[in-house]
């Protein structure tokens, strides 16, 4: 008899699974992909020299203040020796412009004030012009945010700090982009708390640390077996189609290649995708209430993203970085040389002589055809690495996703939470509105720590973050 069963195989609903299997629940995971991880899942793929290799959605940085999603590696990690410590988090823009966040104080204000010092992109009569309200909001972060900004677009927000025009393409775009939705139809409010999360309100600084080996490998694949030993089961390439309450459990109906079959449980945790989710919702209409069913019902994806692996029969210059963000460059918003990341792109490097290297665009307009994307991106990689310019593409691999949850001006009040209408069945994801600030896989795991707790009914895994307010908000400025 399944005592909890958790919809989606991703870092939320494995979040939830581990806490409820370390506390003796009976644990069923169902996951429609044939692999763990969700968005941050990797997959078994092949070169067509018949080299294997675990193909991902895209880099993922690991910064110091993901404090949950640590202590979920943890369990599998214990020293947490899969993150290897990167040294900066650059930017580069046109014409060779570049800005450093490497060696910033960590105590906020120091590292505001230390980064417009050493900065080339404005000066003290720049920063002077800034109107305080908007500077204010920076500092002052806090639950009274939302009441505030929410209904400002992030565009407009930057706007009205009146930077000059390099000041906020470097220091602001590359980070607002990052959160994968245009900033034209992201919340200024949400980009309030992920400056104070990321930068402003972290004693940890900027800087990253990524993973030495592909997620799969280095997580998804470890973590499943610390799961299986503690009896939770999978039900891989599996779809959760609906569910129903029935009595005091829930019916699960699910379908599979291999035919269709009936779960029994005590509880449920929808720990999917935003259209996964909207989908079980829309086949469940026993579910929640009619308010809450609609606020799940208004979620919103954004723009898509795309991801372009490319494996070049030369290599980039040996001082590239594993890692830049870029600003001002088109469409692309990152380049990564993966070779400088993980092994298996590592081992084929050394053994042909070239590079692999990995181009980003966030919030790509769903109108763009594939073809403009691609020429665009390959144009910034070359303007960034001009060294590239002349190399042929070996082999490649694309993706263009349109998964990501949206969080658009005016949107954070009818979010879902954790906490729904039933008490046993919760949400958990990057999507759920959250008394604490986080974002993206922090969020997930936390969010999925918070599941399992209102499950079990206690704190069994208490859920760490950054300070709920900004430095003037504590000082009541």
């Amino acid at each position: 008899m399944t005592d909890v069963l958790i919809a989606g195989g991703g870092l939320a609903g494995l979040a939830a699974a581990t806490v409820l299997a370390e506390q003796g629940k009976q644990v069923t995971v169902v996951e429609r992909e044939a692999f763990l991880g969700g968005r941050a899942g990797a997959w078994q793929d092949q070169l067509a020299d018949g080299t294997p290799f675990q193909m991902e959605r895209g880099f993922h940085a690991f910064f110091r203040q993901y404090y949950n999603l640590r202590q979920l590696m943890r369990r599998v990690d214990p020293d947490l020796g899969i993150l290897e410590a990167q040294e900066d988090y650059p930017v580069y823009g046109p014409g060779g412009a570049m800005e450093s966040f490497s060696g910033l104080p960590k105590q906020p204000p120091l590292n505001v004030v230390e980064l417009l010092r050493r900065t080339k992109t404005m000066g003290l009569i720049d920063a002077l012009k800034v109107p305080t309200k908007q500077v204010m909001a920076m500092f002052a972060y806090g639950p009274h945010t939302y009441g505030r900004w929410d209904e400002l677009s992030a565009a407009d927000y930057l706007d009205s700090l009146q930077f000059p025009p390099e000041a906020r393409r470097m220091l602001f775009e590359v980070f607002a982009h990052s959160f994968f939705n245009p900033e034209e139809n992201f919340s200024a409010a949400e980009l309030l708390m992920q400056f104070h999360f990321y930068f402003l309100g972290n004693k940890e600084g900027l800087i990253f640390d990524t993973l030495r080996r592909p997620f799969g490998a280095a997580l998804f694949e470890p973590l499943q077996a610390y799961l299986e030993e503690r009896g939770v089961t999978f039900a891989l390439g599996t779809s959760v189609d609906r569910v129903a309450p029935a009595g005091s459990r829930f019916t699960i109906e699910t379908s599979a290649p291999g035919g269709a079959r009936s779960h029994d449980a005590g509880a449920v945790v929808m720990a999917l995708s935003v259209p996964g989710l909207r989908g079980l919702v829309e086949r469940s209409p026993e579910l929640g209430d009619a308010a809450w069913r609609e606020d799940v019902m208004a979620l919103e994806t954004t723009w898509p993203f795309a991801v372009w692996r490319l494996w070049l029969d030369r290599p980039v210059n040996p001082d590239r970085l594993p890692f830049v963000g870029t600003a001002g460059v088109g469409l692309l918003d990152n380049v990564s040389v993966y070779e400088k990341l993980e092994d298996e792109s590592r081992a084929w490097a050394e053994r042909t002589g070239g590079s692999v290297v990995e181009l980003h665009a966030y919030g790509v307009h769903p109108e763009i055809p594939e073809d403009s994307i691609k020429a665009n991106l390959m144009t910034g990689l070359h303007a960034v690495y001009p060294e590239t310019e002349g190399a042929t593409v070996l082999e490649e691999r694309w993706l263009l996703r349109e998964d990501c949850p949206g969080f658009p001006p005016g949107s954070h009040a009818r979010r879902p939470t954790v906490r729904t209408p039933m008490p046993d069945l919760c949400l958990a994801g990057d999507f759920v509105r959250f008394d604490r600030p986080s974002a993206l896989m922090e969020r997930a795991v936390a969010s999925g720590f918070e599941a399992a707790n209102i499950l079990l009914a206690e704190t069994r895994q208490p859920v760490a973050h950054v300070p709920n307010r900004g430095l003037l908000a504590r000082l009541r400025l």
